[in-house]
């Protein structure tokens, strides 16, 4: 079965930097285009990052772009989320997201349309 499984999630303090990592089992991770997406509690589930099957492009919500970064590592079967200058805005669950691409310039930035979802890693930033 499909397993997405976040690390990296931490008490951080404003200004500093984390890295995420989803690590995929049960899928041809090859093939599928990931996200980011982070929830705070009581509202929606929020689009962060995502990537297309090579890695070879990307797309960025406006309230991370210039900070993060989303890479992937196709033979490790795991997709990144790099974090700099976070300040407390970035707190959340960040979750990772998988769903399989036909096409290899294909990215998903809207959560209805992923398949796969990991159970999330907790972000703190601290002020």
């Amino acid at each position: 079965q499909v397993q997405l499984v976040e690390s990296g999630g931490e008490l951080v303090q404003a200004g500093g930097s984390l890295r995420l990592s989803c690590a995929a089992s049960g899928l041809t991770f090859g093939t599928y285009a990931m996200g980011w997406f982070r929830q705070v509690p009581g509202k929606e589930r929020d689009f962060v990052a995502a990537i297309t099957r090579s890695g070879g492009s990307t797309s960025y919500a406006d309230s991370v772009k210039g900070r993060f970064s989303i890479s992937r590592d196709n033979a490790k079967n795991t997709v990144y989320l790099q974090m700099n200058s976070l300040k407390p805005e970035d707190t959340a669950v960040y979750f990772c997201a998988g769903r399989s691409a036909i096409y290899s310039g294909t990215y998903y930035t809207a959560a209805q349309y992923y398949d796969y979802w990991g159970q999330g890693t907790q972000v703190t930033v601290s002020s």
